[in-house]
């Protein structure tokens, strides 16, 4: 699928773009601009595809010999806890723009959805909603609620259009509640109080995870492993797709969460920046939508 020029609004063509050699689970990518999962390189003319990423068969050596200590077993307890569909954030009501793409033509199989999802987590909403969940561990970590305020603001900015403003913003204000509610721990009050404003859903979560003191890491791989649980949910629903077709995808999708959750934590503010223009005019289109399941 290509991206035609007239789709592009004219701010999204003045926007500076960024372009870098990456490696990518092992591929080196060419410098580029990703307008869709296979599209284009606007910059040079040639086709830019993002790289087929597969799961390895080769057994693994256990990650611990040992049994988990008492903080390990609260930490992956509580990721799985906060992070699982389950957990009333009301996740389940939005698809980030897949139902537009899946109307458009864009998404029709577990191919193309996994081509989508590979480029909206390595180059798109899913790596800067992983570098504000970094910022804001790390500044709530250090108890710079200065910074973390600044954080929560340009995370707020940075959502690209209304029914994404709605969707991160609204399971980030119930992400809090429920916290306060279920898992309240010291800290969480002073440093929501000091925010005051929106918390979108990526800095709630930093904010939770660095108050009840579980790793960056961690968190940063749950995290992307939820949001790519729930994108594969929406489009099993709207394609549709079998339970075993979307299981495969989400095992293709291991090792771009693993290195975007790596580049996420090595990353600062000023490496934000997307190029997935489709997904980006998915979620404006979608609000028009003649029919819809789905919120965002």
């Amino acid at each position: 699928m290509i991206l035609k020029a007239a789709l592009i609004p004219a701010r999204l063509m003045a926007m500076p773009m960024k372009t870098a050699t990456r490696t990518i689970a092992g591929i080196t990518t060419v410098p580029k601009i990703i307008a869709t999962m296979n599209t284009m390189a606007v910059a040079s003319g040639m086709p830019a595809a993002i790289p087929t990423l597969m799961t390895t068969n080769k057994r693994q050596p256990p990650l611990s010999r040992g049994p988990m200590t008492e903080a390990e077993s609260a930490a992956l307890y509580r990721l799985m806890t906060w992070l699982s569909p389950s957990f009333p954030v009301g996740g389940f009501s939005y698809s980030s723009g897949i139902e537009w793409a899946v109307e458009a033509g864009d998404i029709s199989d577990a191919a193309t959805l996994k081509d989508w999802l590979t480029a909206m987590l390595a180059e798109g909403s899913g790596f800067c909603d992983a570098v504000f969940l970094a910022a804001a561990h790390r500044a709530m970590a250090a108890v710079d609620l200065r910074a973390l305020r600044d954080i929560a603001e340009l995370a707020a900015a940075f959502v690209p259009s209304r029914e994404r403003q709605l969707e991160t913003s609204s399971q980030g204000r119930a992400f809090i509640e429920i916290a306060r509610g279920a898992w309240n721990c010291e800290g969480l009050e002073q440093a929501t109080a000091e925010v005051g404003g929106t918390i979108v859903y990526p800095v709630a979560v930093g904010i939770l995870s660095a108050v009840h003191e579980i790793g960056l890491p961690p968190t940063l791989h749950a995290f992307l492993h939820a949001l790519s649980s729930n994108w594969i949910s929406a489009g099993s629903r709207l394609i549709p797709l079998g339970q075993t077709e979307s299981q495969r995808v989400l095992a293709a999708l291991e090792p771009v969460v693993s290195v975007t959750a790596q580049r996420a934590a090595a990353a600062s503010l000023d490496d934000l920046g997307t190029a997935t223009f489709r997904a980006d005019i998915a979620s404006m289109r979608h609000e028009t939508q003649y029919t819809r399941l789905f919120r965002s």
